[in-house]
């Protein structure tokens, strides 16, 4: 079974970088983000984390919305537009929360086929200030590791 690997620590830098390589096709890669379905049963931090909505128009100029949190305790919304969409290969969209919808950030993710499975890299930035880096660095690290045991397993 192959790993999934993070390159470097992003302490101190502006962006959330994460780098790994999934023995499974860019295609099974893309429908666990861009699926609602598939996307339920990853997202969010904490390993118990639920999503309780997942709103997405996975097309330029499309919308996502997305409401997930531990059960009893504080439920989280995030939304934002579709700026890129190129299938199994690119995904670029605008990241806000309900609760501080004038802090846009960014986040871009790059599929590309290697070796027998798809190395995604994926950037989340231009952030509000270095907390809010920090906080996103957290909650996609919780995240990715829910999507690497499906991905991998």
């Amino acid at each position: 079974m192959e790993r999934s690997t993070t390159q470097g620590k992003p302490q101190g830098r502006s962006s959330v970088d994460f780098t790994r390589h999934y023995p499974v096709s860019p295609e099974k890669v893309w429908r666990a983000w861009t699926d609602p379905q598939a996307l339920a049963q990853w997202f969010g931090p904490e390993p118990d984390s639920k999503v309780t909505i997942a709103d997405m128009d996975v097309r330029v100029g499309g919308r996502y919305h997305i409401q997930f949190g531990v059960p009893g305790q504080e439920t989280h919304n995030c939304e934002g537009t579709y700026l890129e969409v190129e299938p199994y290969s690119k995904l670029v969209f605008d990241w806000g929360w309900k609760s501080t919808p004038e802090r846009i950030s960014l986040v871009t993710i790059t599929l590309k086929p290697s070796g027998k499975g798809t190395e995604l890299v994926f950037k989340h930035e231009k952030f509000h200030d270095q907390a809010a880096r920090d906080s996103h660095n957290e909650g996609w690290g919780g995240a990715f590791r829910k999507l690497d045991k499906l991905l991998i397993a």
